[in-house]
């Protein structure tokens, strides 16, 4: 038998390593000295702690390896696991995939402009959230306090509050200089029902991939913004899939169009190409 630091050498696996496969039941030591606490080992256990090994080499983690180890399993349970692992290791390489390539556009990006850029787009999951709204066509995007107006009060007339800022969503699948879909969203508690002919109380879906940027400065200027959002997602090899939401994080009263203090987020849902 060998003591737990010989086994160790012998093994190539360190004493701590040794002593946490203890305490989880995948190696324990065939014998202790009940004066000393000494673990014993045998080389009769290396087989098992190379299947240890060879297992946690392929990314199951040792809760796994240990279910497998209590039982003999069949071989297509076996093969069940790996398989989820396979498909586990191929989406983690797609992310990092993904990422390179994010990675290799900011590295273009910075070499033709000579700085870092001005907006900084991320990724993002959004929740589900229900909303009062109302949806219309408007002459130009600057053109919805009226809309805002009949939002406000009937929020006021039904003691209903809002339960984050307010946003936009815009339905048109390009820019229009007129005639614009859009539709003016509060945020309410998910228990909130009722509406009218001209509000409506429903669940936003969630958006798996939400391409979003921060814009502080006047509305004004949120075409840049969005310029940069837009060449984001073209640069990086998605596309738009849905209606882009402009959220109104910071805003004043009376709304004006050139206050420099506000602060919007832009989202836009995409989808890989």
């Amino acid at each position: 038998m060998f003591r737990i630091g010989d086994f160790s050498k012998l093994s190539q696996v360190s004493v701590k390593a040794l002593r946490y496969y203890d305490e989880l039941g995948l190696l324990k030591p065939v014998e202790v000295d009940r004066f000393t606490g000494y673990r014993f080992y045998s080389a009769d256990q290396l087989p098992r702690l190379n299947r240890i090994l060879a297992l946690k080499d392929l990314g199951l983690s040792l809760e796994q390896i240990a279910r497998l180890l209590e039982r003999d399993l069949p071989p297509a349970q076996l093969r069940g696991i790996l398989r989820l692992k396979q498909a586990e290791i191929e989406e983690h390489i797609e992310e990092e995939r993904a990422r390179l390539a994010r990675v290799e556009a900011r590295l273009r990006q910075i070499e033709e402009e000579g700085k870092m850029p001005t907006y900084e787009v991320v990724l993002k999951k959004v929740s589900a959230q229900r909303v009062a709204s109302i949806r219309d066509i408007i002459p130009t995007y600057n053109q919805q306090q009226h809309l805002w107006a009949e939002s406000d009060a009937f929020l006021k007339q039904q003691r209903i509050q809002p339960t984050g800022p307010c946003f936009t969503l815009y339905h048109d699948v390009e820019y229009k200089e007129r005639d614009v879909d859009a539709e003016v969203c509060e945020p309410v508690e998910a228990s909130v029902r009722g509406g009218n002919a001209r509000i409506k109380i429903f669940e936003l879906p969630m958006i798996e991939k939400m391409a979003s940027v921060v814009h502080h400065g006047p509305f004004t200027t949120l075409n840049q913004a969005y310029n940069a959002l837009m060449q984001w997602i073209q640069t990086n090899g998605y596309r738009i899939c849905g209606s882009s939401r402009e959220i109104y994080i910071k805003t004043g009263e009376p709304v004006r169009q050139d206050d420099p203090a506000y602060v919007t987020e832009i989202q836009i849902p995409v989808e890989k190409v």
